[in-house]
């Protein structure tokens, strides 16, 4: 085979365009197979599964279930049934925020029909606008428990005019039912949200919870993407563990966040913010730490390369 016909064939296969139709199929044999499935008007679906007395409700997005591996799904279907849980998923496609009428009248149902008195223990869980969402619906179960990382309290302008990150979702309507999530907050027994409070929107946003049951767990130098970081680290299923067996409090957290330590990107993120603050005596003691505790050659070299320099001596 010649060099250019190898590289030809060990070139990547270009991603397969999404098929909607085929994962609105699948979803639907899962949801029909387990419990059930319903579309809830064009954008928005809902997939139960029935199985324990413990019910745990996520807001996902069809397009990060489609960017996934084939044959994985979200990581808390998977744990949800690893663990003998009911779950209760409800699907957006596109950044809805989950403002449909259609979301609404199925949680009314679900409501009236007394659904989430059927359960000991209901746990409302998401991330980014399924945060938002997680809040502003966790009001149909009084006594619920909250996990919301990254939450959104509300892009009505009026409130939230400062956030300009999600423009086009100004059009929405964030002041009818279910809509400013920290007064939808007031009936749960317990909600933790969950941020990098050196994300200044972000922590504007959870500043809004007020409520004394609130409890505010920081993850720090995670930046925009605390979910995927911490649930690389597997701190986040370890998290949403706690909450469903009713476990989870600030203490528990504080233990599991102690796993940073051993992250490498973590590590990588807290030494190169350090050294864009032009603290070199702070990124030698963090070399050192990392060095002290792990085979860690790259920091190794940065921390000689900082002794070489002469720059711990200046400061």
């Amino acid at each position: 085979m010649s060099q250019i016909e190898e590289t030809k064939a060990s070139a990547p296969k270009p991603a397969q365009p999404f098929d909607r139709a085929r994962w609105l199929a699948l979803l639907r044999e899962m949801g029909e197979g387990s419990g059930a499935f319903e579309a809830l008007g064009e954008h928005h679906w809902a997939i139960l599964n029935e199985d324990g007395s413990t019910l745990v409700v996520s807001f996902d997005r069809l397009e990060d279930i489609q960017a996934l591996e084939p044959g994985q799904m979200p990581h808390i279907f998977g744990q949800a049934t690893q663990n003998g849980w009911s779950h209760l998923s409800l699907i957006s496609e596109g950044e809805t925020w989950y403002r449909d009428k259609a979301v609404f009248a199925y949680l009314d149902r679900l409501v009236d029909t007394s659904f989430f008195d059927d359960y000991d223990r209901v746990v409302f869980y998401g991330t980014g606008m399924g945060a938002y969402a997680a809040a502003a619906f966790s009001v149909v179960a009084p006594g619920c428990t909250a996990l919301l990382v990254q939450p959104r309290a509300s892009l009505d302008p009026e409130i939230a005019g400062w956030d300009t990150r999600f423009m086009h979702a100004r059009r929405l309507n964030f002041n009818d039912r279910y809509g400013y999530a920290p007064d939808m907050i007031e009936g749960a027994n317990q909600v933790f949200t969950l941020h990098d409070p050196y994300m200044r929107l972000d922590a504007m946003h959870v500043a809004l919870f007020r409520k004394p049951h609130v409890i505010n767990l920081k993850a720090r130098f995670l930046g925009d993407s605390a979910s995927a970081a911490l649930s690389e680290m597997g701190i986040l299923p370890k998290l949403v563990k706690a909450a469903c067996e009713g476990k989870l409090t600030a203490r528990t957290y504080s233990n599991l966040w102690r796993e940073r330590r051993g992250f490498g990107s973590y590590l990588r993120w807290i030494l190169r913010a350090c050294g864009e603050a032009g603290h070199p005596r702070r990124e030698a003691m963090i070399c050192r730490s990392v060095t002290s505790r792990l085979r860690a050659p790259g920091f190794r070299k940065y921390l000689e390369r900082l002794e070489k320099s002469g720059s711990l001596e200046e400061q």
